[in-house]
């Protein structure tokens, strides 16, 4: 182990800058898609299409788990002195 560089916290820095730059936007843009899912390419089709039960329920789980980070980052913030 170098003296200067850690590694062992180095991985865990990346692992979690990773999940939470990229992966907590990555599900909110997932359930934001899965409330507005793709139109029709049928002309017929007046009515703009509706999210259903399951694409409502993936896009409130995707928003609770994108919450909950909030919360617990604040948490964590606010609980270090």
């Amino acid at each position: 182990m170098n003296s200067w560089i850690n590694l062992d916290a180095l991985w865990k820095i990346i692992v979690v800058g990773v999940l939470v730059g990229a992966g907590l936007p990555a599900l909110f843009a997932i359930g934001v898609r899965a409330l507005n899912p793709p139109a029709r390419t049928d002309r017929a089709a007046a009515t703009p299409p509706a999210a259903g039960p399951i694409g409502c329920l993936v896009a409130a789980v995707c928003f609770a788990v994108v919450l909950a980070a909030i919360g617990w980052g604040v948490s964590v913030i606010v609980s270090h002195r």
